[in-house]
Formats: C-alpha cells, structure tokens, sequence
C-alpha cells in the first residue's frame, strides 16, 4: 500500500512539474533563436567545420540543461547558497594564478576532463554577492555598505586582471556596480564615484601592461600601424562596411573566408554576421538582443524582493553592456578587449555561464509569487 501511494505521488509530481515549467517562454524562445543564429553564423565563419558547430552545440545542451536545473531552484535557496558560490569562484581564480594556462595569460584551468575559464563564474556569482550583501539592508546604500560592497568587486576584479584580462575584469566589476546602482543609489553619490574613477585613470594607465596601452592608443589612430596593433580593426571595420543594406549573402563573406579577419568565430564573428547579412540582418540581431533584454528586465520589474530584484537587474544590464562592448569593438569605437558576443561567438564557458544566468531569471520569475522578503 505504501508503494502505491509512493508511486502515486510521484506521478503526481511528474505531472505537476509538466504542468507548471519553470521556462519563461518568450525568453526561452528568444534564447532559441539567438542560439540557432549563432550556430548558423559560427557554420559559416568556420567555413563548414561541422566539429566547432557540433562542439558548440554539445555546450549549448550543456547550458540549457544547467539553466533548466536551476529555473527550478527557489530564489530563498539561491541566495543562501550565494556566498559560497561567491566563495568558491574567487578561490578558483587564485587556484589560475598559481596553476593556470592559456596563450600569454593564465586564464584557464585544465581539469583533465574539461577546461574552462573560472573568470566567466563571476559575471554571475558577482551580481549575486552584490545583491545579498545589499539584501535587507537599508537602501539606498551609505558609505559603509558601498565601501564593503566596493571590496567584494575589487578582490575578484583584481584577480582577472593580473591574469591578464582587463576586459573582463571590467565586465565583472561592472556587473557588481549595476547591483548597486538599481538599489536607488544617490546621483550625487555616483557622480562622486564616476569622478572618483576618472581620476584613477591616469595613475592606472602606468600599470597597464604595454599591449593593453597600445589597444587604447590604436583605437585613437589604427592605420598608425595597418599592419600589426591596428589590424584588427581596420579588416574587421572593411568586414562590416562591405556588407552594405543586404549584405553579400551566408557564406559570401570575403573577409574571414580570405584568413584577413582574425578570431573570426570568437571575438570578431559579429564582423563575419555584418558582411553577411548586411545593416539589414545587424539591425534584426539587436532587435532579438532588445527583446531578450527588455524580457530580463521584465522579470526584474516583476521581482518581489530586493535580492531577486537586484540579481535580476544586474543580469539584464550586464548582457546589455557585452553586446554593445562587442558592437563598438568590432566597428573601432571602443577598443578591442576580446569579449565575446553572447551566445553567437563560439566559446563554452562563456555561454554555459550566460545559460546558468538565464535559469537564475527563470527561477526569479517562476517563483515570483512565492520569494520571500
């Protein structure tokens, strides 16, 4: 008798979970068709490497399965376990430091059966410190908090950095600020802050390492040097211009088909979609980028405490700012820091990491009527 009321319960379960999934559908579809745009655009910029697309996919599977694992984690859960997910991220980055790998960097760890980039973690563990460290505090934050939060960025920030990756260490800093920022900060408080910035600008720059200096410095003139440093921007800037209105057609490009543009399925694969698809296709793939974040930002409105809606948020405006780093990356207005465009440019921990933050919004607006304050 108790096995068949064990069993019962379980088909209930089973059809209570079918019932009720814990996917937001527009963001899930959103999230499809940006993943089969990058698929598509990844087949073509590998010129028909059907092992890069399948690997890509394979982690694209990887992710999904992490983000539907996790819509289903209560956000109460989510936020207890934050600071040893924090935690762990950060001992990780120390473990690079003394063992990691990578071409003139140390960013990777090869753990034998996989190797990933534990810096890609704190785009999400980040904003999830941030936004329980600021949970059940009085907002907006003083000077106090913003001095304690400011050392929770720094540490991590810092350890990116000296990989070297000052790209990411920029993102990951910016994705804990965006926290702060939705908390109702003060304006004349950020001003401070922005200005407090800016004046550090000048010192950090003589701790920049040289190539970082002369990204800077070729953003300002690229055909000082056509042939080494302003390289990169010049053929990926011939890429997207000569797409026109319509572009040249899939697999038409001449830029990365040619070997002119390097990094042509990672870093600089919105240059090979430009050529491709012309203004026309590039102002279709904002629009789903729009869409997917307007939805994040949805669920972050809908949000019924302050860690949910935090987290939320933060999530929302950091995928913001990746599309548009890579955006003025590839056209020459910002300089190149090798930040990936979200779930088009090939690369597994990156979109693993992206995919998990996703099940972190699902979960947030699943569970929206039942988070506790």
């Amino acid at each position: 008798m108790m096995i068949d009321e064990l069993f019962a319960s379980l088909r209930y379960r089973l059809r209570s979970m079918w019932r009720r999934p814990r996917i937001d559908l527009p963001l899930f579809g959103g999230l499809l068709l940006l993943m089969g745009v990058g698929l598509m655009t990844l087949y073509s910029a590998s010129d028909f490497d059907r092992g890069q697309v399948l690997a890509q996919a394979l982690r694209f599977a990887l992710g999904l399965a992490l983000m539907f694992a996790i819509a289903r984690v209560p956000p109460l859960t989510l936020r207890n376990w934050t600071p040893w997910l924090y935690a762990a991220s950060v001992v990780l980055l120390v473990i690079v430091a003394l063992h990691g790998e990578g071409r003139g960097a140390n960013r990777w760890l090869d753990l034998r059966i996989v190797r990933f980039q534990p810096s890609e973690l704190l785009k999400l563990t980040m904003p999830m410190m941030v936004a329980w460290y600021l949970n059940g505090r009085p907002l907006p934050p003083g000077w106090g908090t913003l001095g304690m939060v400011g050392a929770l960025i720094a540490v991590p920030a810092a350890l990116v950095a000296k990989q070297p990756d000052l790209g990411t260490a920029l993102l990951i800093a910016a994705s804990g600020a965006f926290g702060v920022f939705l908390s109702g900060l003060a304006w004349w408080r950020i001003g401070l802050l922005v200005g407090a910035f800016v004046g550090v600008v000048p010192i950090a720059w003589h701790f920049l390492h040289d190539y970082q200096r002369n990204r800077v410095l070729t953003l300002l003139d690229p055909e000082a040097d056509p042939l080494g440093n302003g390289w990169h921007i010049i053929q990926s800037k011939i890429a997207v211009g000569s797409g026109g209105l319509w572009g040249k057609g899939w697999h038409h490009g001449t830029q990365s088909r040619l070997e002119f543009l390097p990094e042509h399925t990672t870093d600089f694969i919105f240059s090979v979609f430009a050529e491709e698809w012309g203004l026309v296709g590039v102002l279709l793939l904002l629009a789903l980028y729009v869409f997917i974040i307007a939805r994040c930002l949805w669920i972050a409105a809908e949000a019924k405490d302050t860690y949910a809606r935090l987290l939320a948020g933060a999530i929302s405006m950091a995928l913001f700012v990746y599309v548009v780093v890579n955006g003025g990356m590839i056209t020459g207005v910002l300089p190149v820091v090798g930040v990936p465009l979200p779930l088009v440019s090939y690369g597994g921990t990156s979109a693993v990491s992206l995919l998990a933050g996703f099940g972190v919004l699902m979960s947030i607006h699943a569970h929206r009527k039942t988070v506790a304050g």
